[in-house]
């Protein structure tokens, strides 16, 4: 059987409906098409083809238990949900506003709130917090040579969710974490690149929770339009230290 060609989830409506009458001792492929949902998209005669096998007691009885171990596993996480929601309720405000930011789903705001807290008092600077959280390179420097900079050993559920977020952010268009991770992934690599865009998110975590405040999206170009300005002053200063004054116009 090659039921995976035609139902795109094995385990949706008509994979388990398929599932539990061959289970039951169902073997007429006609019947077994049957079972399929009016919205897949596979016509009958593939679906019938695709069900067209040997079906022994030995597998019937593998495939109970196989579901009856993914059911359990199921409910078992629908319960820790269910348990994290009722403890995270005092602290749902702050989780919410979390999910403002890219990338940030309610189950990583869980896991943010969960690791840091929502009371950024115990971290000086979110500088504190982004070395606590193990995602700024190691000092590992000789002779005026760096010749290291992977990232600290520290909390690895933060720093997992902290980096599964950063490329979803990486993804967003238009967005400051997408220009970021851009902007360093030619010159660092993208793992490194998403390393400091996980850095980036967990400093505007800090300063969301610290004081209240929905993300504020900078937009694609902030980088470009910053570094244009920060490399047009230079240039005046510089200008203006060989004695020589100018007049700025944008072009």
């Amino acid at each position: 059987m090659k039921l995976t060609r035609v139902v795109t989830d094995i385990l949706g409506a008509s994979g388990r409906a398929i599932l539990a009458a061959l289970i039951a001792g169902e073997t007429d492929p006609e019947r077994l098409a049957d079972c399929t949902d009016v919205r897949v998209k596979a016509s009958r005669a593939d679906i019938v083809a695709a069900v067209h096998g040997r079906v022994t007691a030995h597998h019937r009885f593998l495939l109970q238990l196989h579901l009856t171990q993914i059911d359990a596993l199921r409910a078992a996480v629908e319960n820790v949900e269910r348990q994290a929601d009722e403890v995270l309720l005092p602290f749902r405000e702050a989780a919410d506003r979390l999910t403002t930011m890219p990338g940030v789903s309610e189950t990583v705001a869980r896991v943010i709130v969960a690791e840091i807290g929502v009371d950024m008092s115990r971290f000086p600077t979110a500088g504190h917090l982004v070395s606590w959280a193990g995602l700024c390179p190691r000092l590992d420097e000789s002779a005026g040579k760096r010749r290291s900079t992977r990232i600290r050993h520290a909390n690895p559920w933060l720093k997992t969710a902290l980096i599964q977020a950063a490329w979803a952010a990486a993804r967003k268009n238009g967005s400051y974490l997408q220009s970021q991770f851009r902007r360093l992934k030619g010159r660092r690599g993208p793992k490194k690149a998403i390393v400091a865009v996980a850095a980036s998110m967990l400093t505007a975590a800090y300063y969301m929770l610290r004081d209240d405040k929905d993300y504020h999206e900078l937009g694609g170009r902030y980088l470009d339009d910053r570094d244009k300005h920060r490399i047009t002053q230079r240039l005046l200063r510089r200008l203006h230290d060989l004695g020589v004054e100018v007049e700025v116009k944008a072009a």
